[in-house]
């Protein structure tokens, strides 16, 4: 069977190389994003029931990347399986089995190599040691010093090379620099620029006799774009954290596959298993690129569940069906919580949990509910709420957070929120108990504007010198995506409360039938 293919097409790059006396071609599988969607995903990337996935309507799984992967494999007379990171988080799976369930499918697929995205660090160097242990391949990130982190130092690798078709291939590893914001890595990972660790080991490469060097990288399309143009000896980089939906046949992609920077091809499979990126390219003898070609093959209903991956998925999900299939309350209305809304405005789902946090601790004389846009992944369909919807929303098991915190600081929080919407980034602020107003012309810093904090029924301005009760989650509270206001300036913090996900859920369920809405609180200029 030939996968269907609805968006790929033909994309030949032709790059001007001079005449070769030998070619080289290889075939770049790769995926970027999973977060643990080992079971098939609806159209808003949130859980598919049985009945849909039989009825052709749902995506991915990874039963359906294994039937895709052995066939591309089938087609090409070299092919390598590469990711760009993000395997850990994002649903119980997750959550159940940490990293041993990732690994364990990583392996049935026969992946090669791949980074270290931010998710990788979200329990600590512990977790991701045990599951490098559990891998047959190796984890690569370039840009950090982990030497004094002993469970990473003589484990996690900069660079490898790997051998196809009596060819040498060099891979290079990159994390986003900002991971120690954004996840758990510890005290002892200390993070670099990009485009500098990868020139380091381009050179190392190079020095070697590699002339194909492929960058897996969970830096987002952006930062790719000037690792590409900083390192023209790259040839290609997987693009991975930003969610980039790459095709040169789809008006609605964030650019063509491949995006040429030079003679480097950039390429990116958007996320959660929806598509197998393949990326075929011919080299000539000095290693220059003369052809690229390829797609995101999208991973519908007409491919099929590889039976022993899906028997697998089935044994490993029977713990976790009754947490999951709990049904908390209802939806009038499909709730929006996609990552393009969440990071940028106010939405639907961020109103929903800023306003849950909120009702939670009201009582403890709190008023302003902070929420961070990242932490928000999934969107939920119209009818029954499950449990595991919440948890496929809220998959990161953080606690309420509580502080009190100066009007002054509060506003610098809010500034640091909308400091990075151009990047998509996660700290964006879903609030309640407060409204505001923010320019994106003006400078990160000075954006936030017309902060109103709720009053009986009506808003006054905030008071930079008076304190306020916050609510948040703990990772937000103890310096998380950029807060590093509430980490240093909070006064009497505490952060153990209950898990979001069961605040959440308890919210829903006192509603009986949620009606999602947004009504103004958040304005752009």
């Amino acid at each position: 069977m030939i996968i269907r293919n609805l968006l790929m097409g033909a994309s030949f790059a032709a790059l001007g190389a001079t005449a070769a006396t030998a070619q080289y071609s290889l075939t770049i599988l790769h995926t970027n994003d999973f977060h643990a969607r080992f079971e098939p995903i609806s159209a808003y990337d949130g859980p598919c029931s049985a009945e849909d996935n039989a009825a052709g309507e749902c995506f991915g799984g990874s039963a359906r990347l294994a039937t895709a992967v052995a066939e591309a494999r089938a087609r090409s007379n070299n092919t390598i399986l590469v990711d760009g990171g993000d395997q850990f988080q994002g649903t119980l799976f997750y959550t159940y089995y940490k990293g041993a369930m990732a690994a364990e499918f990583m392996n049935m697929l026969g992946y090669d190599a791949m980074t270290a995205g931010n998710h990788e660090f979200d329990d600590g160097p512990e977790v991701l040691r045990g599951f490098m242990d559990s891998l047959e391949f190796p984890v690569l990130m370039s840009n950090a010093d982990y030497s004094g982190e002993p469970l990473l130092a003589g484990k996690l690798a900069k660079s490898t090379i790997i051998e196809r078709g009596g060819e040498q291939i060099g891979l290079i590893g990159l994390t986003p620099r900002d991971t120690d914001e954004l996840a758990s890595p510890g005290p002892n990972v200390i993070f670099t620029e990009p485009a500098d660790a990868v020139a380091s080991e381009v050179a190392m490469l190079e020095e070697m006799g590699v002339n194909k060097i492929i960058v897996l990288s969970h830096s987002g399309y952006a930062v790719d774009m000037a690792v590409a143009a900083a390192n023209p000896s790259v040839d290609v980089i997987v693009s991975g954290h930003t969610n980039t939906y790459l095709n040169s046949n789809d008006e609605d992609a964030d650019g063509p596959y491949p995006t040429m920077v030079g003679s480097t091809a950039i390429v990116s499979a958007y996320a959660y298993g929806k598509y197998l990126g393949e990326l075929n390219v011919t080299f000539d003898d000095n290693g220059v690129i003369t052809e690229a070609s390829g797609g995101p093959l999208v991973m519908d209903g007409n491919v099929p569940e590889d039976a022993a991956a899906l028997a697998r998925i089935a044994e490993l999900a029977a713990p976790l069906e009754d947490i999951r299939n709990q049904v908390v309350a209802r939806t009038s209305a499909a709730i929006d919580g996609d990552r393009t809304s969440c990071r940028a405005v106010e939405c639907e789902m961020g109103n929903l949990v800023a306003d849950a946090m909120l009702d939670r601790v009201a009582g403890q004389g709190v008023t302003i509910a902070i929420a961070n846009g990242g932490g928000l992944r999934a969107s939920i369909d119209a009818g029954e709420i499950t449990m595991g919807e919440v948890l496929t929303v809220l998959p990161f098991q953080n606690t309420l957070a509580t502080m009190q915190l100066t009007g002054a600081y509060v506003i610098e929080a809010l500034e640091n929120g909308v400091s990075q919407v151009e990047d998509g980034a996660g700290r964006f602020p879903q609030v309640a108990g407060l409204k505001f107003s923010f320019d994106l012309s003006m400078e990160p810093g000075s954006r936030v504007s017309d902060v109103m904090v709720a009053d009986g029924d009506g808003w006054v301005p905030i008071d930079p010198e008076a304190v306020y009760g916050v609510v948040t989650n703990n990772y937000v509270r103890g310096g998380g995506d950029g807060y590093s206001t509430f980490a240093q300036n909070s006064m009497n913090p505490y952060d153990f409360g209950p898990n979001l996900e069961n605040v959440v859920a308890d919210f829903l369920a006192a509603s009986g039938e949620y009606t999602p809405y947004t009504d103004g609180r958040i304005t752009q200029k």
